[in-house]
Order: structure tokens, then C-alpha cells, then sequence
């Protein structure tokens, strides 16, 4: 399958239709229910359910999703890369591991991981969820913890609310609490799959153009008169956006994901019988960009 046949809304394996909650939300029920005969599909459809309602602005005292990078599809994407990782983890280790509560726990925490950009009705200081970029893990979190116990949830709180970290930038890696060593294997399995579900999208470098740059203005972390940096790094212009990802995407690869999140993303190679469909594309991501930049050409 060559990759730039892939349309911009499907999955990194041109299978899945991720802008639609629906067809996500049975492929996830179908993988866990290979693992997991105890768990409630009702709960997973609840959740979702529940998501689309908040992302579609259909959610009491919530507007819709007005980001255009951290929108529904990216969300969509980032939990049907956790079931596969869960998958994958599943397959290898039969005998031990992750189980049922932690796995819902792990599909909650990736649906409503970016929630924190979701602005409320009430507020009258933002015109953009992007607004949020820099406090979206802490207001995500402060979501889960109304929304949760509200639906019967009570449980998931307070491990959602720890793991949730491993998707942010805002605390150290090395200092995230958690209740357990499996816990600590959920919280990267999530933070990986944040991070390989949009690095492999098929338009991830158009959306770092056009749609981060425009976030990271909104946040006040870019622009022509932006003084502060952001990750490190300094964007005056989306070109100036595009040239430094290179380098964040190999830190990914190098810091995040290989390091601090152990490779746990080798089990999505695990989920699709040794294909790691997610690096290939990422690889050819990488590739596409050097030779857009070497050119010159934007």
C-alpha cells in the first residue's frame, strides 16, 4: 500500500475511518472484547458517546471543539493507537498484566486527553480552546474529575487523572506518580500513543503548518513578536515551525519514545503481526520533510 494513498481521515492502516466516533468506537469494543470478556462494551460506548457529545458542542456548559489540530479525528486516532497498544501488550504477555478496570481506565484517559481545550460556555476571555495550549492537561483533568463520578465512574478518577500526565509537556517525565508498575506501563502506553498516532498521520506535516502554528499563536507561544519558547524552541513563522520538527520528531522517537516510555510502542508491531505500520509511516513522514525542506520549497 503506498502511503500517500492513504486519505487524509483514515488510520495509519486505510482500514478505519477516524473522523467518524462510531466506527472507532466498534473497532476498539471488537479489540478489547478479544481480551477483556468481563468489560462491559455499554461502558466503552458510553464514553464515546460522551465524547462526541463534548466535541460536537452537544455537552451542557461546553462549546464545541474549536481547535483545529487537537480536534476529534487526532482524539479518535490517539485511542485506536491505545486499543491496538493494548492489543499488541495483550498478545505478548497472555499470562500477566493489564486488567479489564485498567484497560478502561486507559481508553477513558485517551478520549478525553485533550478535553482540556474544550472551552466552556461561560467563558468570555477566550475566543479559542488554543488559548488553553500550556494549561490543557490540568483542565482535561479537572473534565475527568466532574464527568467521571457523574456517569458512575468513580474509579477511573483518580488513575485517569495520573496517567494523563504522560501525554503533557507541563511536568517531568522521571517525576509522574502512579499507583503501580502496571499503571506506570498504561500512563506510557498512552503518551505513546499520542505521540505515534499524529506523527503518522498522512497529513501531519500540513496540520504542523497550518493548524499547530496556528495553536501555539492562539496560546501565545508563537508568532511574529513571540519572545517566549515553547518545548525549547522559538516559532516566529510556520516555515520556521516545520524546520524544527525534524528535530522534535527525533527527540520523540529518541527521548519520549524509546526512552522514557521504554518502546512500548513496538506493540502496535505486536497488534498487526510484525508490520510497525505506525514507524513506517512516521519514517516516511520524516523522509517527506527533509526533502521538502532541503528544496526549499513550502
Amino acid at each position: 500500500m503506498g502511503h500517500f494513498q492513504r486519505a487524509g481521515h483514515m488510520d495509519v492502516s486505510n482500514t478505519i475511518d477516524v473522523s467518524d466516533p462510531d466506527v472507532v468506537a466498534t473497532h476498539v469494543i471488537l479489540l478489547l472484547g478479544k481480551h477483556y470478556p468481563d468489560l462491559d462494551p455499554m461502558l466503552v460506548s458510553l464514553l464515546f458517546e460522551d465524547f462526541s457529545r463534548l466535541y460536537s458542542g452537544r455537552f451542557p456548559g461546553f462549546h464545541a471543539c474549536d481547535v483545529r489540530y487537537h480536534n476529534t479525528q487526532h482524539v479518535l486516532d490517539v485511542t485506536l493507537a491505545m486499543a491496538r497498544l493494548l492489543d499488541g501488550y495483550r498478545r505478548t504477555h497472555p499470562e500477566q498484566g493489564l486488567d479489564s478496570n485498567l484497560a478502561l481506565v486507559g481508553i477513558a484517559a485517551a478520549l478525553f486527553h485533550d478535553s482540556g481545550y474544550i472551552r466552556r460556555t461561560h467563558d468570555r476571555r477566550h475566543k479559542n480552546g488554543a488559548a488553553y495550549t500550556r494549561v490543557h492537561v490540568r483542565r482535561g483533568i479537572r473534565f475527568i474529575s466532574s464527568y467521571l463520578p457523574a456517569v458512575g465512574l468513580n474509579a477511573l478518577v483518580a488513575p485517569c487523572a495520573r496517567i494523563m500526565h504522560f501525554t503533557g509537556y507541563e511536568r517531568e517525565l522521571d517525576n509522574l506518580k502512579v499507583a503501580s508498575a502496571h499503571e506506570h506501563l498504561l500512563g506510557k502506553l498512552l503518551g505513546t500513543a499520542d505521540l505515534i498516532a499524529q506523527m503518522a498521520d498522512i497529513s501531519y506535516l500540513q496540520k504542523c503548518r497550518e493548524y499547530l502554528y496556528e495553536e501555539f499563536t492562539e496560546g501565545g507561544m508563537a508568532g511574529e513578536h513571540c519572545k517566549e519558547s515553547y518545548k525549547g524552541a522559538l516559532y516566529r513563522s510556520p516555515e520556521q515551525l516545520l524546520r524544527q520538527t525534524p528535530d522534535f520528531m527525533r527527540t520523540a522517537i529518541e527521548v519520549r519514545l524509546d526512552g522514557h516510555f521504554s518502546g512500548v510502542h513496538r506493540y502496535a508491531a505486536a497488534h498487526f503481526d510484525g508490520q510497525h505500520l505506525y514507524m513506517d509511516a512516521i519514517q516516511e513522514n520524516s523522509r517527506s520533510l527533509e526533502i521538502l525542506l532541503n528544496g526549499g520549497e513550502f
